[in-house]
């Protein structure tokens, strides 16, 4: 156990805040690090290809969705690797979060998860769904869960800027 941890990040301070917990593991049980980001693709009703460009411009848009996203991920990735921890990265393009994380468990033989929590309850939970919660019903490895410190409830941080990222 604790050979390969998966660790999830959205983007967002609040997922960041797994990042100690996992590099802590992994410096004493030498483990390596996989972090992965979802990026959800724009959604488009009613889209068909027309004169003006709108298809060229979603196109546009998932491209450099996935450049802000390998530009953080590298960023994540230099900052585990000066720890002395061999890290790997992954980017999905529009999956579903939790469905992401199920699957990547098992394409990178992760055998524990480490993710922080949004901690949402009512009509945000609700609204966004607890890809926590949906992680820790499916899985099938050991789910470290890093709960949100009390002065970060004031502040949470939702990830829906331009990037889409979830």
């Amino acid at each position: 156990m604790f050979k390969h941890l998966l660790v999830p990040l959205d983007g967002s301070k609040l997922a960041e805040l797994a990042l100690p917990m996992a590099k802590s593991i992994a410096a004493q049980f030498e483990s390596s690090i996989t972090l992965l980001q979802v990026v959800a693709l724009p959604y488009v009703v009613g889209f068909g290809h027309d004169s003006s460009g709108t298809y060229s411009d979603l196109n546009s848009l998932n491209q450099e969705m996935k450049r802000e996203a390998t530009s953080y991920m590298e960023a994540k990735r230099q900052e585990l690797q000066r720890a002395g921890i061999q890290v790997n990265v992954q980017i999905v393009m529009g999956k579903s979060p939790a469905e992401a994380i199920l699957t990547a468990v098992d394409d990178f033989e992760a055998d524990t998860i480490v993710m922080s929590t949004h901690g949402r309850g009512g009509l945000m939970r609700w609204v966004f769904g607890s890809v926590a919660d949906k992680v820790l019903r499916h899985a099938h490895v050991p789910i470290m869960l890093v709960r949100v410190p009390a002065e970060e409830d004031a502040s949470r941080e939702v990830p829906t800027g331009k990037t889409g990222k979830v």
